[in-house]
């Protein structure tokens, strides 16, 4: 599938899900009730949120894969970049750690989600944060402008992994840092899961085996990388079945091969 009907693909994806209703959210990517949609409905993966200061219920559509807030070491004042942001779900944990005198930007492919997020931001009243339209493979924001960039199971789903992490570099300031969520795998997938266009505004598709993520990371200028948290998410027996032959479920079962859900953090030079 070319590059820019993968885009089309997850615009349209995610532009659905910000028109329905939290609560009855059957497209949802990575969120509680299912993932990837009809095509593949599995049990899935985002952590919980609920406890967690400055979490806003009302812009939780159970999109992520994990909290990258928690590993991202924000700091008052701070200026932070959340790609990928929705309904702005981290955005709003965010603005509770870099406080007043910080500044919060959400960034999103689908006009509908900003336009969702702006909503939740009228509810509260915050003068300092905003949301904003673009494509992470070339965001529409001046380079060096933010000390932490984070990211929530949106990554998996650019096609151009390369540009994505030397845009982050870009718009980082020197010796600023990334912190994201994501998915990645471990082992070779048959072709036929990766071909399926629904996986791919469905977490799975879009995901890079895990070596060739960090590759990746390194390759686009950044170091000191750390993954923080790693955790398998189990996909049920009967819907491998569906993609996988009885060897390949054999080495997916064992954990020789499978789909995981990763925090990693690194750095831009000074």
């Amino acid at each position: 599938m070319k590059s820019e009907n993968i885009k089309n693909v997850v615009k349209e994806k995610y532009t659905q899900i910000a028109r329905e209703n939290n609560a009855n959210n059957p497209s949802s990517c990575c969120g509680p009730a299912t993932c990837c949609g009809s095509n593949l409905e599995v049990s899935m993966i985002g952590d919980e949120y609920n406890g967690i200061e400055g979490y806003n219920p009302d812009a939780d559509l159970g999109l992520g894969c994990g909290v990258p807030t928690e590993f991202a070491a924000i700091k008052a004042a701070q200026h932070v970049l959340d790609l990928g942001s929705g309904a702005g779900n981290d955005c709003f944990v965010l603005r509770t750690l870099v406080g007043d005198k910080g500044h919060v930007t959400g960034l999103d492919f689908s006009e509908e989600m900003v336009a969702k997020a702006r909503q939740n931001i009228k509810k509260i009243g915050y003068s300092n944060m905003h949301f904003v339209t673009g494509d992470i493979e070339a965001m529409p924001l001046e380079a060096n402008r933010f000390d932490v960039v984070i990211s929530n199971c949106v990554l998996n789903l650019v096609p151009h992994k390369n540009k994505a992490f030397t845009e982050i570099r870009r718009v980082l300031k020197p010796g600023g840092h990334f912190c994201v969520s994501d998915v990645v795998i471990k082992g070779q997938l048959p072709e036929k899961l990766r071909a399926d266009a629904e996986m791919y505004a469905g977490c799975v598709s879009g995901a890079l085996e895990i070596d060739e993520y960090l590759e990746t990371i390194t390759k686009s200028g950044f170091h000191n990388i750390e993954v923080h948290k790693q955790r398998s998410i189990e996909i049920p027996g009967n819907i491998l079945k569906k993609y996988l032959d009885e060897n390949d479920l054999k080495h997916f079962i064992s954990g020789d091969k499978g789909v995981f859900s990763i925090t990693i953090s690194a750095f831009k030079a000074s």
